[in-house]
């Protein structure tokens, strides 16, 4: 089996799964070994901020010399983005070699009618690749809710993290905020450790104050109060926090709050005999880069990518859309249709002065029409394109000079125009 293959058959799961709770995923580690009974783990839930949260902390604990595993979903810019071990991602060889071992023991499942999804098999490579490269400890993101997730078939973490809660996934999670933190903290152990991003909504706030004192978990808020905040602008954060010097290259007042959630999680390892230096988190967190999280693809013209994608994250662009000079900011926006769409463009589209709306590569996308009916409702200058690319090649031809470009609303859309996105904005310069 090759790199190609291991992907057909790790995609192929997506239409013959089917998820039983966490039966699926017990039964084929049982078959592998149970690969994930040998680590250790810093467990992430939450709607937005997972995958920084788990970057910045993972970051720290590699620049402090312990052999670390990070599994965050989706993937921007490859698939191999979501297993990763010391910053980097799973070498195609040796993703080849543990799919190869992993799907003999999905088919044999098959074969008694256990049909295991395309997130229980790529968790399964995960554990098995994060034992044979026997890591010193795995920071685990979740990928849907937390209760049933795959991913919670581990026995226990050393620490639980809830970052920020958000509406999303509503048909799967519930629809309150309330159900919704309920199903984020059935990665809650008894006598756990729990860390919880600080700006919650009351209602799921009181339900991770309920549930960790239910099963005797000792809970850490940041405290957003300690911050010096130094300098924020476009490039990221300069700030202090309980003593630490930090500066959080990701941007928006939001990372601010990952920021210390994290350190907060590894101020919990050291109590658990972690030697974890104030020098590799300050450096850990400083190094980190993260594809699609306000990412500046170029600075004339200036063209922001962000995966942000439901209310709360699209809510959290608005905010550091404050941050461009000038403040006027062209979007060109792709939303999948079952998502929020209304509420998420009310949030933001009162800080752009313009759309481009565009369909992504996913059936469950928006065409470029559809979206751009929603967007009229918040915006009063708005176009579309069906094609992603063209409507990004003609946004970048239309910029007027000092506006900025920010590619929004989907990270299937931030996917498909990476890539390219950067090399047409440094070639728009020219005309």
């Amino acid at each position: 089996m090759n790199d190609q293959q291991a992907l057909a058959f790790i995609h192929s799961r997506h239409a013959v799964g089917q998820k039983v709770e966490l039966r699926n995923i017990t039964h084929l580690l049982e078959r592998l070994g149970n690969p994930h009974k040998q680590l250790k783990f810093v467990h992430v839930a939450g709607t937005n901020g997972k995958g920084s949260t788990s970057t910045y902390t993972a970051a720290a604990l590699t620049k402090a010399g312990y052999h670390t595993g990070l599994f965050i979903s989706p993937y921007v810019i490859e698939f191999r983005e979501r297993i990763q071990l010391d910053g980097q991602i799973i070498p195609k060889e040796e993703l080849a070699q543990v799919t190869a071992s992993v799907k003999e023991a999905v088919e044999s499942l098959d074969a008694l009618g256990e049909r295991c999804t395309e997130f229980e098999t790529v968790t399964a490579i995960a554990m098995v690749w994060y034992s044979r490269k026997q890591a010193d400890i795995v920071v685990l993101e979740v990928g849907l809710g937390g209760r049933i997730d795959p991913t919670n078939v581990i026995d226990r973490a050393l620490v639980s993290v809830i970052t920020s809660i958000g509406y999303d996934h509503t048909d799967v999670l519930g629809d309150t905020l309330g159900e919704i933190a309920a199903q984020k903290c059935g990665i809650f152990r008894p006598g756990g450790r729990v860390v919880a991003y600080p700006d919650q909504d009351p209602e799921a706030m009181a339900v991770i104050r309920k549930k960790a004192k239910e099963l005797s978990c000792t809970l850490t808020l940041p405290d957003p109060q300690a911050v010096t905040l130094r300098k924020m602008d476009l490039f990221g954060e300069e700030m202090d926090y309980k003593g630490l010097a930090l500066r959080v290259p990701l941007i928006g007042k939001h990372q601010i709050l990952n920021c210390i959630t994290a350190v907060e999680t590894l101020f919990q390892l050291r109590e658990l005999g972690f030697v974890i230096p104030d020098a590799a988190i300050q450096d850990g967190i400083a190094g980190v880069r993260f594809p699609a999280r306000m990412e500046i693809l170029c600075r004339d013209p200036l063209v922001i990518l962000d995966g942000a994608h439901n209310p709360s994250g699209l809510a959290a662009l608005a905010a550091a859309l404050d941050l461009v000079p000038g403040q006027k900011v062209y979007g060109v926006i792709a939303m999948m249709r079952d998502k929020d769409c209304e509420q998420a463009l009310s949030l933001l589209l009162p800080k752009v002065s313009r759309v481009m709306a565009v369909s992504a590569s996913n059936p469950r996308s928006h065409t470029g029409e559809s979206l751009a009916a929603i967007c009229r409702r918040h915006c009063g200058q708005v176009d579309f394109r069906e094609s992603a690319q063209e409507g990004l090649k003609d946004a970048l031809a239309q910029l007027e000079p000092g506006e900025a470009l920010v590619v929004c609303g989907s990270l299937y859309l931030a996917s498909d125009l990476r890539p390219i996105a950067k090399e047409l904005a440094e070639a728009s310069k020219t005309r």
